[in-house]
């Protein structure tokens, strides 16, 4: 019989996730496996949604952000008669190995179906960039780069208006979109959950900017460290400014990928399975030292992913 492989995307989408998908079902198919996509992630697994994918019906996607899978969150598979229920369609389906694009979530999903037995592989695909175990996530850089060109839009209207404008970028736990937008756009001050702030020394630092002739400011704030609006509240209380916020939102998941996370996305969709045509399995695909490499799951959690500090205390010297 040949083989069967399938695919699903969980979690919050991420540009670059169609590359993913597209090089798993390109690369399946070159080395002589049936293809299936599972529509709207660990929920539509539950419910059987099996999909055949083909060369034709990957043609066209790796242009477009999100995913033509879908994607869902369930908390109705963490409960022992929805993870059985996904275990049995797997079986029914006979499919042999499953791959998982999403976060860290998504690759928890994974490792507990891995211990029941189902060989899986886990693309890392998140805006975040926060799972352990890789240096990249899929849709980090097109991120990044959608937050950059909203910034700097915002910036001639703060600049013309000689007001401090706060952005609330998405980040609930981390902050890497926030400190590396911020360091690309030149932020006077971020915001990061992983970091303690005291809104006295960030008041402080705008009134010495302005008194040294810097008639305008961008914080960029991680909605896991606060909210732009009582940020700004806070701001316009203590000092003579009176903030503009802008919460831009979903905006930072959508769009057309970026070169890189085209690239990325399938450069690892192809070595996930790779990787299992080679007699690996239960393996994160990592980036790391600019290399596309695996790491077995106790390996990869194993490692703490964090913000790097020496990029924080930099981009606190240029902001001055």
């Amino acid at each position: 019989m040949v083989k069967r492989i399938a695919v699903l995307t969980s979690g919050g989408d991420a540009p670059g996730m169609n590359a993913a998908i597209r090089a798993v079902t390109r690369t399946g198919i070159y080395h002589g496996l049936e293809v299936y996509g599972v529509e709207h992630g660990y929920a539509g697994l539950m419910d059987g949604q099996f999909v055949p994918l083909t060369l034709h019906s990957v043609a066209g996607i790796i242009q477009h952000g999100g995913t033509m899978l879908k994607t869902a969150r369930s908390d109705k598979f963490k409960t022992a008669d929805g993870f059985n229920q996904a275990v049995g369609s797997l079986q029914r389906m006979s499919i042999e190995m499953l791959v998982v694009i999403g976060g860290d979530g998504s690759m928890a999903g994974a490792v507990k179906l891995s211990q029941a037995g189902i060989a899986t592989m886990v693309v890392p695909g998140t805006i975040d960039n926060d799972m352990p175990g890789t240096k990249y996530t899929i849709g980090f850089d097109t991120a990044l780069n959608t937050v950059l060109e909203a910034v700097n839009k915002i910036r001639d209207t703060a600049a013309s208006h000689e007001r401090v404008a706060v952005v609330e970028v998405m980040g609930r736990s981390a902050g890497h979109i926030a400190l590396m937008a911020g360091l690309a756009c030149g932020a006077e001050v971020m915001l990061l959950p992983e970091k303690p702030y005291d809104i006295r020394d960030i008041c402080a630092g705008l009134d010495k900017s302005y008194k040294r002739g810097k008639l305008y400011s961008i914080i960029l704030v991680a909605e896991g460290a606060a909210k732009g609006y009582d940020i700004a509240d806070q701001i316009a209380v203590s000092t003579p400014f009176k903030p503009h916020v802008t919460v831009l939102g979903y905006i930072q998941r959508g769009g057309s990928p970026s070169a890189f996370d085209n690239i990325m996305g399938s450069r690892m969709g192809a070595r996930a399975v790779e990787a299992y045509i080679a007699g690996s399995k239960d393996q994160l695909i990592a980036f790391e030292h600019g290399d596309i490499l695996t790491k077995d799951y106790h390996a990869a959690l194993s490692e703490r992913k964090g913000i790097d500090y020496a990029i924080v205390d930099l981009a606190g010297i240029l902001s001055m």
